[in-house]
């Protein structure tokens, strides 16, 4: 496997990947489940690309039951790991306290296929998140963003947008739905992953140009607010092969041509969203 061409920082952080555990029976009803992906496999990938931090997802797999995130967390240590978790109304405050305990340190809404929480929900659900801490960690289509834009600057605290704002279609950087996200960063409270541009490309790899050009207007327009992501073991690109992880931080190359600004992304703005010290 080849080592990419990026020299990661110290502190260099993945902020969004999933593990998938065969065989523990939590997974939910109806959905999909990748294979087996254990935290060795992750390490592996992780010592290749240089990375040392790491932010795991809850997977839809696994709806509201956190048990194999928080489970793999705590296995990484939670000087070099936090979590993002489901949580669906009525939970205690017991079990976010021990949910916080844990790691976890956000809420995900996902409004796309297979998601458990909507933006129906989220202004409730963030209301009883927020006291410990959490933030909101956003996945939709782009496109949808100005419909929703006011609520989500009612958010208390900080939020995060998955993917590049993962655009089903294409957009141009003058389109409307883009300058939301921008006006969305500019809040100061908005982070963005720049993640996963083969789930939405047409274009296509290796340079994922039509995601590329959003992605080199972010990291312009606020480099402060851009976070990198591996969206290991990309579950929804496993056939015929899934990207290569080296190949998917190289992009950065492109995305952020200066090693200051990289390391700012890969590092610092991580650091500072996730308390890692």
């Amino acid at each position: 496997m080849k080592k990419p061409r990026v020299v990661a920082p110290a502190g260099a952080t993945d902020t969004h990947m999933h593990f998938y555990i065969e065989g523990t029976g939590t997974q939910a009803p109806g959905t999909f489940l990748p294979g087996h992906f254990p935290v060795e496999d992750y390490q592996a990938m992780q010592k290749r690309l240089g990375l040392e931090r790491v932010v795991v997802v809850q997977p839809n797999a696994y709806a509201d039951n956190n048990t194999v995130t928080l489970e793999c967390v705590g296995k990484i240590g939670l000087k070099k790991a936090r979590g993002v978790a489901v949580v669906k109304r009525g939970v205690a405050d017991a079990e976010l306290d021990r949910l916080t305990k844990g790691g976890m340190c956000a809420i995900r809404i996902m409004t796309l296929h297979g998601g458990t929480l909507g933006f129906d929900v989220m202004d409730e659900l963030m209301a009883r998140v927020h006291p410990f801490g959490w933030h909101a960690n956003i996945q939709l289509d782009g496109r949808e963003l100005p419909k929703y834009e006011a609520q989500i600057k009612r958010l208390p605290g900080r939020f995060v947008i998955d993917h590049t704002a993962k655009f089903l279609e294409p957009v141009s950087t003058d389109h409307e739905s883009f300058k939301c996200l921008l006006r969305l960063v500019d809040t100061g409270r908005c982070w963005v992953k720049l993640s996963a541009p083969y789930e939405t490309s047409k274009t296509g790899a290796p340079k994922y140009e039509d995601v590329s050009r959003l992605a080199r207007a972010l990291v312009k327009h606020a480099p402060e607010r851009m976070m990198w992501a591996s969206n290991w073991p990309h579950p929804s690109a496993r056939k015929p092969q899934p990207p290569d992880d080296a190949d998917l931080l190289d992009l950065l190359l492109d995305w952020a041509p200066e090693e200051r600004t990289r390391n700012r992304i890969l590092a610092d703005n991580p650091a500072e969203l996730y308390g890692f010290k």
